[in-house]
């Protein structure tokens, strides 16, 4: 394998079911652990990176220095490299808000279309508010527009260019990339070929590495690393955030 993906560890706001998108919110202890524990399962499968990509957000950026710190103690270093391109998808006007009770107000099945649809962006956020990004000191170097508010299309537009010089490096070098829930999805979507129907129902799982191995145009897909149960729990827990009927947690 030589590349692999990596949804950042739990956050706070994902342990308090909000919408988190572009809030710069940081991990739980939870997360703390899930990302420890990705680096160390990517040790034992002799996956070492020759350089690791990671959002502008503190989650994945600390999701990264965790499974770095495995590296670290078998004394191997390499360069970690940030790009906005790798953030959350901007949830809009929802960031912020429970998902269940947002939900309650707005029914189960618009919810799941503000979340998990291809093309239906969310409300969006206003121009110079609290969730407009372009107001954000974090941004000061960045020359594009950024958005009030993303539909997973939209992150797959702004994702592609970064996602095609990750790649390219793949030809000599092994990449690690910590992202989002949906930066990743949109990268998998590229990657799996997918259809815009078929990416509504992938759900990435918190802190568990998804590895591939790509050479020239033949793309195999190795899949999640870790134990299968725990795999297969975190990404129901996904799936299931914005059900009304779902507990939080």
């Amino acid at each position: 394998m030589n590349i692999v993906f990596v949804r950042h560890g739990q956050s706070l706001w994902n342990l308090e079911n909000k919408f988190t998108g572009w809030v710069d919110i940081d991990l739980s202890e939870r997360g703390k652990i899930e990302a420890k524990t990705a680096g160390a399962t990517l040790v034992d499968n002799n996956f070492f990176p020759d350089i690791c990509f990671t959002s502008y957000l503190k989650r994945s950026i600390n999701t990264a220095g965790y499974i770095i710190d495995n590296y670290k103690n078998i004394n191997i270093t390499f360069n970690t490299v940030q790009k906005w391109e790798l953030n959350e998808r901007h949830y809009g006007a929802l960031q912020g808000l429970d998902k269940i009770e947002t939900a309650k107000k707005y029914g189960d099945e618009q919810v799941h279309i503000w979340r998990r649809s291809f093309d239906t962006p969310p409300p969006m956020a206003k121009k110079n508010s609290k969730h407009d990004p372009n107001t954000h000191k974090l941004y000061n170097d960045i020359d594009s527009k950024l958005p009030l508010g993303e539909s997973l299309k939209d992150v797959v537009s702004r994702v592609t260019n970064t996602f095609e010089q990750i790649l390219a490096l793949t030809k000599d070098r092994c990449v690690l990339v910590v992202a989002h829930g949906n930066s990743i999805r949109a990268m998998v979507k590229m990657l799996d070929n997918l259809s815009d129907n078929e990416i509504v129902d992938v759900n990435i799982p918190t802190g568990i590495p998804l590895a591939y191995n790509i050479s020239g145009n033949n793309i195999e897909k190795i899949g999640y690393l870790g134990d299968k149960d725990t795999i297969k729990n975190l990404a129901k827990e996904v799936e299931m955030q914005s059900k009304i009927t779902d507990k939080k947690g």
